[in-house]
């Protein structure tokens, strides 16, 4: 099995999961825990004083994730188990979508339980627990982890058509940037509630010299070629995620409603052309791989071998460096010189 490039540290949004109290039912007065712990029917609330924590996670090989070094809380190094997917239901009736995630020190042991919320979870606000599956829980963070196109975005043919991303099929020829003309080998698709980490990046046409309006998941990373080295970054070529872009006006978090994402998949990760913008296609890691279908995964060795070393890795910009108002502007004249 041809083994994975290192993807880059995913860095998470996370509540402890002692911040969340059952106020009724089985396991009242106690905190959320282990899948195994839990009860349906039990009712949760979130503490007043609760924040979210930046946990950054790394993906070392295909059955284990680590605390990344720069992470903002947990144990740098320590394993992280992904427990189950839960499912919550408000008192409106909404559905609410979490993952849980056990910290462990080298024995194995509990150190810290962690809740990632796919949806807002309110405060003083009782969330029933309807909902617990640890089968779910690799495929529903692969959606998280996973970049996507949305519908309606037009995707650079190799013959240099523009064509829409859902009108597109196993076998057409798209233009990359790296590889000349390759096909798709599958396509993938979901339909997710457009809240929180699954909302959707809105890039305004002409921010990125993009004629038309580009809608992406949030950490899909954008390609850049700076003439100069506008940020500072100290060296020309970049890559950029969207959500380290938004700035409330011409890149703005595009939150509500329901978003159907698209996954383009090829047999190496591939950089191709989204109306005119350099952007990623899907890469094969052990948090993505969940979303493939069952024969396709069990001949990824010798199917996808491209997925392990790429000339555009190690492109990552530090997010520090885009911290700032104007970065996209920079950007967009950057590449213009």
């Amino acid at each position: 099995m041809t083994a994975f490039r290192p993807a880059p540290a995913q860095n998470l949004p996370v509540y402890l999961a002692a911040d969340f109290i059952a106020t009724d039912g089985a396991n009242m007065g106690d905190s959320l825990s282990f899948a195994a712990e839990l009860v349906l029917d039990d009712v949760y609330e979130r503490a007043g004083d609760a924040r979210m924590r930046r946990l950054s996670l790394l993906s070392p090989d295909a059955d284990h994730f680590r605390i990344a070094e720069d992470t903002g809380h947990g144990t740098p190094g320590a394993r992280l188990h992904l427990d189950s997917a839960l499912t919550f239901m408000s008192p409106d009736g909404q559905i609410n979508e979490a993952l849980l995630l056990v910290e462990l020190d080298d024995a194995g042991h509990a150190l810290q339980t962690y809740l990632l919320p796919l949806t807002h979870l309110r405060s003083q606000t009782e969330y029933r627990l309807v909902g617990i599956d640890a089968r779910a829980a690799r495929r529903r963070f692969g959606e998280v982890a996973c970049v996507s196109f949305t519908r309606g975005t037009a995707i650079t043919m190799g013959s240099g058509e523009q064509r829409l991303i859902e009108t597109l099929q196993v076998g057409d020829r798209l233009l990359t940037r790296d590889d000349g003309v390759q096909e798709i080998r599958w396509i993938g698709q979901t339909t997710l509630r457009a809240v929180g980490d699954f909302a959707p990046i809105r890039i305004r046409a002409g921010t990125l010299n993009n004629e038309n309006d580009l809608i992406v998941s949030p950490d899909h990373r954008l390609f850049i070629y700076q003439r100069e080295d506008a940020l500072g970054a100290g060296r020309p070529e970049l890559l950029v995620k969207a959500r380290h872009l938004v700035n409330g006006e011409d890149i703005t978090v595009q939150d509500g409603g329901f978003v159907d994402y698209f996954q383009l998949l090829f047999d190496g990760h591939q950089i191709i052309y989204a109306e005119g913008i350099a952007a990623e296609s899907m890469l094969i890691d052990p948090r993505t791989r969940a979303l493939l279908p069952a024969d396709l995964s069990a001949r990824m060795g010798r199917l996808i071998p491209g997925h392990s070393d790429q000339p555009h890795a190690g492109l990552d910009v530090d997010p520090h460096l885009l911290d700032r108002p104007d970065a996209a502007d920079l950007l967009r004249r950057a590449s213009r010189r």
